[in-house]
């Protein structure tokens, strides 16, 4: 880069956090408008290079509808309100919690990262590498990530999608299972949660329970249930 070029993105830099356009700034400077914005998007770039992974703007957060069945939300009373599946009664969803969160990378780019978790017993089962994409691909890639479900995903903020992902991992520590490899990584993207924030019930009608998956080994799972929780404090259907 030329001192020039050096000279020009400090100029913009100054200007952008004055407030100044694009427009604005390619007259001040007696610059083209296409290069003005260029000039722009690379400040842009730049200062979101800067930012943690963790406070870049948060472009949407989702999760499965009927994340919330046998969970306990009395105290998050907002969040199951908003989970009508999971309120029903009737339900038979529920168990999975399907978290999925796009941050600003750069201009025009975002960083995807999903979580599956296991909400009645095991925690975070399995996590989407970070994915950087464009952001117009989330349209697609959003309802791709949810095919597996019934119904639409729905939005919710990142502070949910925190306490959700690192809440149940808590839960499931405290019944003797580890997170999914790949779970630090993933989580710098997706941050903490706040420290006073709703609290979740996890567990089935507060009961572990644990349903056997195709990739896990059942025997041992049950054998650490039994060993943490004692007989007759969780459930289990699994084929051992």
């Amino acid at each position: 880069m030329t001192t020039r070029d050096e000279e020009l993105l400090a100029r913009v830099r100054e200007m952008r956090e004055r407030g100044s356009a694009p427009k604005q700034i390619a007259k001040a400077l007696g610059l083209r408008p296409a290069q003005a914005t260029t000039l722009v998007r690379r400040v842009a770039e730049a200062a979101l290079a800067d930012i943690a992974p963790d406070e870049r703007p948060v472009v949407g957060c989702w999760v499965n509808a009927g994340w919330s069945t046998g969970l306990d939300l009395a105290r998050a009373p907002d969040w199951a309100a908003a989970d009508r599946i999971g309120r029903d009664p009737d339900s038979e969803t529920g168990g999975f919690a399907q978290v999925l969160l796009a941050r600003q990378e750069r201009a025009s780019r975002v960083t995807v990262t999903g979580f599956l978790v296991d909400v009645y017993c095991l925690g975070v089962k399995s996590v989407t590498d970070p994915e950087v994409m464009g952001s117009g691909s989330l349209t697609t890639y959003v309802p791709m990530y949810y095919s597996a479900f019934d119904h639409r995903p729905l939005p919710i903020g990142v502070e949910q999608a925190q306490t959700i992902v690192h809440d149940a991992v808590a839960y499931a520590r405290g019944l003797g299972f580890d997170p999914a490899g790949g779970f630090a990584d993933a989580a710098v993207h997706l941050g903490a949660p706040p420290g006073d924030r709703p609290v979740i019930g996890f567990g089935r009608d507060g009961k572990p329970f644990y349903f056997s998956g195709p990739y896990d080994n059942p025997r041992k799972v049950v054998q650490i249930l039994e060993r943490t929780c004692g007989p007759g404090n969780y459930d289990y259907v699994a084929h051992l």
